[in-house]
């Protein structure tokens, strides 16, 4: 019997055809002939893996270019098979820059095709239409000063109350006390928000009862809720808070006792996509077979969230391109300029990014790591922008208003509606939030040294195992699975938490 060889891992990976630099796919010594899109380059020099080379000479002040795109400038003369990195490259992002809305620019988008069969997955599904992919009770906290009576709360419960949900979770912050205006208005926006999320069957709001986060006003800005499935009290009001607390989980236990996991389509699924710990491979495979899924979400009718606002400048005119109608291009440019005079009103430079982990992995400037980061939202029309704190209208892509805190965008994400994370890292985190954080990596070397933290291995696509459509078909499919039930290693190693963005005076 024949067998067909797997394709040979390349040395260094061309994205775009007008690119004039490569990613070294492995570490490349100074002297080696390699072959790239089909030309020859020596190496002048050694270049890391993750690392860009020149494929061309390049004089000083030329734009380089990526993905198509210019991701900067040489800052001197650069010869074929040189190294490219931040001692001969720079940013060309500075100040406050104009948008006109061009849709025809767009190389291709992938518009929504409904098929006749829509895939689907077992969740719950709740009295407002939404469905969850996990049956919990969450306890929130109105103000860090009952963190530790949550987590005490929590542990107490699940010793005699955890069978029958798919657990029981307290997630602390240290916010909610001697907050003003719109700093306090963000931690409402985030707590409310994660109430109202369908992977939450039950949820114990618990507060303090001196704190400006007053219970009601909280309560208030939640909505319509379900209040059968909330549960509520400040802890200076009653006795024993634990026992109190332990109490009320039983109640919210006995009301989900006849949860049941029941068949719903793709077109249910709300997805949060976030990059964190990136590398210069990320943009290439862990965020590129993250657009898969996005693509084929929304095909289906389902929705997801794209954020990280700052990881979106020097991409922004691609993403506003993108935009459905002038009516969401106009919103779009709205929350990319005002997040700019965030930066500005507290005296920041705008264009502070990459950090220091992702220079070392390879990516020099700040249009580099957006136009890796933004490959997560595939080539799908963005139908929606909405602000923090807002719920995500179901289909399409959204984009939403968050910084790039690895910590404060998922939450927010969760805090919209998401139901499931896909975190791509190249460098690793073990973060995990609420809801199911499937980890991709975008490399095998992460994959293998952490598999703990790693849920999936994207970096099969540069080892040449896998194409980028049978990455993408893959994850899909797992996806699918963990909607179903199937833990994620956040869930196995109990890693979850949530961060709340704090923008303001405290008294």
């Amino acid at each position: 019997m024949s067998t067909v060889a797997a394709p040979a891992r390349p040395d260094a990976l061309r994205i775009h055809d007008a690119d004039n630099v490569a990613v070294a796919i492995r570490p490349l010594r100074a002297g080696e002939m390699i072959e790239v899109a089909g030309d020859r380059v020596r190496l002048n020099e050694d270049v890391p893996a993750g690392h860009k080379l020149a494929l061309r000479n390049v004089n000083a002040g030329e734009q380089m270019v990526k993905y198509g795109f210019p991701i900067g400038v040489a800052t001197e003369d650069i010869a074929a098979g040189s190294w490219v990195h931040s001692h001969n490259l720079r940013t060309q992002l500075e100040g406050l820059l104009g948008y006109e809305y061009r849709p025809d620019d767009q190389e291709e988008l992938r518009f929504p095709t409904r098929t006749a069969e829509f895939p689907t997955f077992d969740g719950y599904r709740r009295d407002d239409g939404r469905a969850g992919t996990r049956n919990e009770i969450w306890i929130l906290n109105t103000v860090g000063c009952v963190n530790f009576v949550a987590e005490g709360i929590a542990k107490s419960a699940s010793e005699r109350l955890g069978k029958g949900i798919d657990g029981i979770h307290a997630f602390g912050h240290p916010y909610g006390c001697s907050q003003l205006g719109d700093d306090l208005g963000h931690t409402q926006a985030a707590l409310a928000g994660l109430l109202r999320n369908p992977n939450a069957g039950g949820v114990l709001m618990l507060g303090l009862g001196c704190e400006t986060n007053q219970m009601e006003s909280l309560l208030a800005r939640a909505g319509d809720v379900d209040r059968s499935r909330v549960r509520f009290f400040n802890s200076q009001d009653v006795g024993d808070e634990r026992a109190s607390g332990t109490e009320l989980i039983a109640e919210l236990a006995r009301r989900m006792e006849d949860d049941r996991r029941v068949a719903c389509s793709a077109a249910e699924l709300v997805i949060g996509h976030k990059c964190g710990g990136s590398d210069g491979f990320s943009g290439i495979s862990a965020n590129a077979v993250v657009g898969g899924v996005a693509d084929r979400v929304t095909a289906y009718g389902g929705g997801v969230l794209l954020t990280e606002v700052p990881e979106m400048f020097g991409a922004e005119q691609q993403l506003m391109n993108r935009a459905v109608n002038t009516e969401v291009y106009e919103q779009l440019v709205a929350m990319i300029n005002g997040f700019k005079d965030y930066f500005i009103r507290h005296g920041q430079p705008i264009y502070e990014n990459p950090s220091p982990g992702n220079k070392a992995g390879g990516l020099t400037t700040l249009e580099e790591k957006s136009l890796g980061a933004i490959q997560k939202g595939g080539r799908a029309p963005v139908s929606h922008v909405i602000r923090y704190g807002e719920q995500a209208p179901g289909a399409g892509l959204t984009l939403l208003e968050s910084p790039g805190n690895d910590g404060v965008s998922s939450t927010a994400m969760i805090a919209s509606g998401a139901t499931i994370l896909l975190f791509t890292t190249g460098r690793g985190t073990p973060l995990g939030f609420p809801v199911p954080t499937i980890k991709i990596s975008s490399n095998s070397e992460i994959a293998q040294r952490k598999p703990h933290w790693i849920d999936f291995n994207a970096g099969r696509l540069l080892d040449g195992i896998a194409t980028r459509e049978e990455l993408a078909d893959e994850l899909f499919s797992f996806v699918l699975e963990v909607a179903s039930g199937r833990h994620t290693n956040n869930e196995l190693q109990g890693y979850r938490e949530i961060a709340i963005w704090k923008d303001g005076v405290t008294l």
